[in-house]
């Protein structure tokens, strides 16, 4: 017997095995009409013989239905069911950015909702300032964890072991003459930080910007996100920021309350 692998079984393997039904779903969900096997093939890249394979499978469990012809596939009740509760989910979001605009209104400043990921604190949601004088750091951003105020409130949230192995792990670059680089100076500030339940960043991610954060918790009180305010340091002074303090934590109540129904 040939034990070379076919083109087709070089093709499937490029695509994760997690990957290949919802790239059969997303195709459907895309198309205004039923899809037969071949066009699936076409859509997705999947040689024929798994298209079927997966199709037979989704059928059997109720996501895909025959259309009418018999030939083509289109979603059934337990496609549609998840994806209605997909987007019905989606009202957390927007709850979220309402309050942040709240937030917004209330400060004058720029509102920004961050989370932790590989490559540093990404800002997943944001509101604007309305003032046209504004720093720029856009929606899928990732900051330094060690020198913004979102980081350091991520950071302060693990425990102390947890929090020296992960500050080890860090390249403490200097952003600004202001950025802590000594190892035991951020440790010593991240105890502070837990303590005392928000952070600051008086300049030390980018020259005059100044910023304050708050960890936004779950039910259980495990950090979930940070909720920060920044702003040019010619207009909030980092007390003026400190006093913002009250109105996040109130948000950040909020979005706990919200998210965690």
């Amino acid at each position: 017997m040939d034990d070379k692998a076919t083109p087709d079984d070089t093709a499937d393997a490029r695509i994760p095995t997690n990957m290949r039904t919802l790239l059969l779903l997303e195709a459907l969900g895309q198309s205004d009409k039923a899809m037969t096997p071949t066009e699936l093939n076409a859509s997705v890249g999947l040689p024929k013989q798994t298209v079927h394979r997966l199709c037979a499978t989704l059928e059997a469990e109720g996501f895909l239905v025959r259309d009418g012809d018999g030939k083509g596939f289109r979603a059934a009740r337990r496609a549609r069911l998840m994806a209605s509760g997909l987007l019905h989910a989606g009202w957390a979001n927007v709850a979220r950015h309402q309050i942040m605009s709240e937030v917004a209104r209330s400060v004058g400043e720029t509102v920004n909702f961050v989370v932790p990921e590989e490559a540093g604190m990404r800002y997943l949601d944001r509101v604007d300032t309305s003032w046209s004088f504004r720093i720029q750091l856009p929606i899928g951003t990732h900051v330094p964890f060690h020198c913004t105020a979102s980081g350091k409130v991520f950071m302060a949230s693990l425990t102390p072991k947890a929090r020296a192995a992960f500050v080890s792990a860090l390249t403490l670059s200097r952003e600004t003459r202001k950025t802590h680089v000594s190892t035991d100076a951020l440790l010593a500030e991240l105890k502070v930080i837990a303590k005392q339940g928000f952070a600051e960043d008086d300049e030390e991610f980018i020259d005059d910007m100044v910023a304050v954060a708050v960890p936004v918790r779950d039910p259980a009180g495990r950090y979930v996100a940070s909720l920060a305010v920044h702003g040019p340091a010619q207009r909030m002074s980092l007390v003026q920021a400190k006093s913002m303090l009250p109105t996040l934590q109130v948000a950040a109540d909020k979005l706990r309350d919200t998210l965690f129904v």
